[in-house]
């Protein structure tokens, strides 16, 4: 099999997992097909996905990149998020028609004692990189992969101890590699919603919540990438000992980019994704981390 056909099999079940997970998908692509801006839901150019992991042995960006360089993606910049204790690379796409990857990753050595043996006492279990035990050319198993626990389901107490540390801590290790979240590209949309602030109109209007840190829409230095974000859905989430709590799962982005400068002549039917401000701003995704955030959704 082709290996842009093996990604989309990945891509297709990480898809299909996360928009069970996330009914804000569903309710925002039936809208959007409602309004006539799209006809169906692969009408939607998916501008990045992003995946959250820990920086611990045998785990972290190390691991989890070996999989989408496999599949052809490119590594691009670093970026360093110094409050949240994260870095973060994306990975350019092998075809178009592939969205961007983000993935970051906590330092887990600047948390507190405390903190780290927690984490620790879970990815302890990891005893090898489980991605070198995965056949990365059978896109079914990277799939199912991505799907599935890597260490025993946490305690209330744990998880509770880390939320009050480290919000993404928490985060991840409840919900290890799903799908954090998925991004809809705005400025291929129709006039009258391809930008932010016109699709934040139509959001709010179908009742959807928007993480508002650092305002609704978050942009670049250079003006050339806005963003904006749902707050994150709750789920009823199992955990150890037969206990449940409702906690933070994953969302929504939105990305509008803007044609560059120098490409500021072409009609906007012969654009291509070249033509527009590609990567990411450290400054926006900051804010947007904060979309699974206890004072998001609890506003």
């Amino acid at each position: 099999m082709e290996k842009l056909q093996e990604l989309q099999i990945v891509m297709d079940a990480l898809m299909s997992e996360y928009s069970a997970r996330v009914p804000d998908v569903t309710k925002i692509v039936d809208a959007m097909i409602s309004e006539g801006m799209i006809s169906k839901a692969t009408d939607i150019q998916n501008d990045h996905i992003a995946f959250r992991t820990l920086g611990v042995p045998n785990l972290g960006i190390n691991s989890l990149e070996k999989i989408f360089l496999h599949y052809g993606y490119t590594k691009r910049e670093h970026l360093n998020f110094e409050s949240k204790k994260l870095d973060a690379y994306w990975y350019a796409p092998p075809a178009p028609q592939f969205p961007r990857i983000f993935i970051s990753e906590l330092r887990v050595h600047e948390l507190s004692e405390k903190a780290q043996e927690i984490l620790k006492s879970y990815t302890h279990e990891v005893k090898n990189d489980p991605v070198d035990d995965l056949n990365l050319n059978d896109p079914k198993a990277v799939g199912a992969f991505l799907q599935t626990g890597l260490w025993r389901l946490p305690t209330i107490e744990d998880y509770k101890a880390l939320l009050a540390e480290s919000e993404y801590a928490s985060w991840v290790i409840y919900n290890r590699y799903y799908l954090n979240h998925y991004t809809i590209s705005l400025h291929h949309l129709p006039e009258g919603y391809n930008t932010c602030e016109q699709f934040n109109a139509f959001l709010e209007s179908i009742g959807i919540k928007l993480n508002d840190s650092g305002g609704k829409i978050k942009t670049s230095p250079d003006g050339l990438l806005s963003q904006s974000s749902t707050v994150a859905q709750v789920i009823e989430a199992p955990f150890a000992n037969g206990q449940t709590l409702p906690i933070a799962g994953s969302y929504v982005e939105f990305a509008e980019r803007r044609v560059l400068p120098e490409f500021a002549d072409i009609e906007r039917k012969d654009l291509k994704r070249e033509h527009f401000r590609d990567g990411f701003e450290a400054g926006n995704a900051d804010k947007i981390f904060e979309s699974t955030f206890t004072s998001q959704i609890k506003k």
